[in-house]
């Protein structure tokens, strides 16, 4: 009798920068203050990559050095890496390739993946095809993202949600029933106006006009985007429980994108489950776009047993979301 092969994840790592952006320092920036953006976003802090030519690559390959040193895994043992970021250091070579470059990852298969802040679920739902398929046994999935690079500082409405990190993750094969059990990807390009960096495509490529109208920097409606967020993000949640005959008591943790703490306390309601099972470092790290999910991976590892539900929700520009249901695959070490 044949095993469904599943993805599992083997390993998890990740990387955040030294520098401490708090909000009395943003304070200092624009028209606003400490107890105005933790009571609408949940966010104190965020960290800020310094350093001149340090790009989203620099943080990636140093989640995936410590991931390949935490799941004992040569380089020459990966067979694809594939990087989600709406950040990349340059539009080509790819951060993948930099990122493979930078720890030894050599002919072997990457790409970068754009769907903004839902960028981390739809490369794990890549990485599992690939996985299930029997084609490769181990990809490496980062989501990371440099945020600092097109945020515009004299902006209230954005300067303070967002921050830079790293997360990465080992996809193997199992056929333990552990792993990845479902995904789900959704995107609706009506939504594409509302969270947009504009300039510095083939649309608008970089002239002094488009820096002048600072359209290289993001740009979003808040409150069409909350909304949508708001339904999207527990509307997809609910869809994957629903569908895999789950209920708030079978799960162990929601792992939701970290872009504002009402958005995640209204996805928790609508699957039934406490605060108490909802993995939470906006507080510290704000909106790291792709990198969220995986980082609260990172920081809650510790937390999770083998075998424990967790449901996976993100959603982003585009407007993109999407939601995944995993079987923790380890006991922490």
């Amino acid at each position: 009798m044949t095993h469904k092969i599943n993805a599992a994840i083997t390993g998890v790592a990740g990387y955040v920068p030294d520098y401490v952006l708090t909000n009395e320092e943003l304070e200092k920036l624009v028209d606003t203050n400490d107890e105005w953006i933790t009571t609408r976003t949940g966010i104190k802090e965020r960290r800020i990559l310094k350093g001149e030519g340090l790009g989203t690559s620099y943080m990636g390959a140093k989640a995936v050095t410590e991931l390949l040193k935490k799941t004992n895994t040569q380089p020459d043992e990966v067979d694809l890496v594939i990087c989600a970021t709406v950040t990349p250091d340059y539009f080509f070579p790819s951060c993948s390739n930099l990122i493979c470059k930078a720890v030894g990852i050599r002919e072997t298969a990457s790409f970068d993946l754009a769907a903004a802040c839902s960028g981390f679920l739809n490369a794990l739902g890549t990485g599992t095809a690939f996985i299930e398929s029997g084609r490769y046994k181990k990809v490496i999935v980062v989501g990371a993202d440099k945020m600092s690079a097109i945020v515009d500082y004299s902006d209230r409405t954005t300067c303070i949600l967002f921050g830079d990190g790293a997360g990465a993750v080992m996809l193997e094969p199992t056929e333990d029933g552990m792993g990845v059990q479902d995904f789900i990807l959704k995107s609706d390009g009506e939504g594409c106006e509302s969270l947009m960096q504009k300039g510095g495509g083939s649309a608008y490529p970089p002239t002094h006009e488009t820096i002048d109208q600072k359209l290289h920097y993001i740009r979003q409606e808040g409150q069409s985007v909350f909304k949508f967020a708001v339904t999207r993000m527990a509307d997809i949640s609910a869809e994957i429980m629903e569908r895999n005959q789950l209920r708030g008591d079978d799960i162990a943790f929601l792992v939701p994108h970290q872009a504002n703490k009402r958005i995640i306390d209204a996805t928790a309601n609508r699957m039934n489950i406490g605060e108490d099972k909802v993995m939470l470092n906006i507080h510290r790290y704000g909106n790291t776009t792709a990198a969220t999910i995986p980082l609260c991976l990172w920081d809650y590892e510790n937390q999770l047993k083998k075998g424990d539900n967790l449901i996976l929700a993100a959603f982003g520009g585009g407007f993109t979301w999407a939601s995944a249901y995993v079987k923790w695959a380890y006991q922490p070490k």
